[in-house]
């Protein structure tokens, strides 16, 4: 008997088959198609001729935790302690799944706010736990006196996403403002904050659970370097949080992967004292205007994009057809590859938008933009 038999093969991957098998240009999985630095190349060809082949720490590369640490520090001027308070992870996906197997009981309860990244769900539902699905406002803000009717004795966790992913919205200090309030009058209510775009902001400055003194002792921050550093392959992420909670978390991930590839912990060690994280945001910003100024030659009604790689669109003035469907017609009769938002909800929700990835280089998002001209 299957313990998920609802879990069918993810939209990702659909779409992604779907772009091979019509050969289309693929903006729907959220990957770049650009190189990677030459550098951090480099570092890997150095380390991988060297004897570092066995396994890590079960926390991660001590130096490295000390980079992570500091640039935490510089970031969100948050103090951590490295040897307690951090876990390099298998992937942000991994982090998320060993947060949760760590923390959630049989028969608690756990809000997911949707639209909402399809890796959260499932390993609540393996704690034997309640997945709380709570739609966001029209304009995928929070919507605070829902989520606050939401919560009871039972609620054990929150997972939120900032900046989100598939919308691009990024919380303001007014959510942070109503978050600290809930979590007051709840005090058993922990926090799980995927923050894996956290260095992919635009004209506002990434906002953190880092930074929230009220928040932080019951708090869980997942971060991604496949995210920042354009290597999605490597699946290496890390979690920051107070001891109590990490020692739990520890206890999960050392069963679960043990430790993470030596050498790609080595290559990002060096990297980080090269690599001035603060351009991330110019370079995926000038990456967004480009696509956006592209776009506005087609049908498509643009929603604001204030963080991550990807932007919504609604083709509301284009077709009647759900999301689904549309996206499919896309791959299919124009050849560009793109993801609906329905399935991103528990009920279905149709919106009629759908979500791009700019993670592309020029070329690719001038071609797809060309080819949605013909709708």
């Amino acid at each position: 008997m299957s313990k998920l038999p609802h879990i069918t093969t993810s939209i990702f991957t659909v779409m992604s088959q779907m772009a091979n098998e019509y050969k289309a240009i693929n903006l729907s999985q959220g990957f770049p198609n650009f190189p990677v630095d030459e550098r951090l190349k480099n570092f890997v060809a150095k380390w991988a001729k060297e004897e570092v082949h066995q396994y890590l720490p079960m926390a991660g590369f001590p130096p490295l935790l000390d980079k992570i640490a500091l640039l935490t520090q510089k970031s969100y001027n948050r103090k951590v302690t490295a040897s307690t308070d951090i876990l390099v992870t298998a992937g942000a996906t991994e982090g998320i799944f060993a947060t949760i197997q760590a923390l959630v009981n049989k028969g608690e309860e756990v809000l997911i706010l949707d639209p909402s990244y399809d890796c959260y769900e499932t390993p609540v539902l393996l704690c034997n736990a309640k997945p709380i699905r709570i739609n966001l406002n029209d304009d995928f803000t929070p919507n605070w006196e829902v989520i606050e009717r939401a919560i009871n004795s039972n609620t054990r966790m929150i997972i939120i996403n900032n900046p989100h992913n598939p919308t691009g919205k990024t919380w303001k200090e007014n959510d942070f403002i109503q978050l600290e309030k809930i979590a007051d009058l709840h005090p058993n209510l922990l926090i799980l904050s995927d923050e894996v775009y956290e260095y992919i902001t635009f004209e506002n400055k990434h906002l953190s659970i880092n930074q929230r003194i009220k928040l932080r002792d019951k708090s869980v921050i997942v971060s991604s370097f496949g995210k920042s550093f354009h290597i999605t392959g490597w699946k290496i992420g890390y979690l920051i949080g107070p001891e109590h909670l990490m020692k739990e978390i520890k206890k999960v991930h050392q069963f679960l992967v043990f430790s993470v590839n030596s050498i790609a912990q080595y290559a990002i060690n060096d990297y980080m004292d090269v690599v001035q994280v603060k351009e991330l945001g110019q370079f995926y910003q000038q990456k967004r205007d480009f696509f956006r100024n592209l776009l506005q030659q087609t049908k498509f009604e643009l929603l604001p994009c204030q963080g991550s790689y990807f932007q919504i669109a609604s083709y509301a003035s284009i077709s009647s057809e759900n999301d689904l469907d549309f996206t499919k017609r896309l791959v299919q009769e124009f050849g560009v590859a793109t993801i609906p938002l329905s399935p991103f909800y528990a009920d279905g929700k149709q919106t009629n938008c759908i979500r791009f990835c700019f993670a592309k280089d020029e070329n690719t998002l001038q071609t797809a933009v060309e080819r949605l001209l013909q709708l």
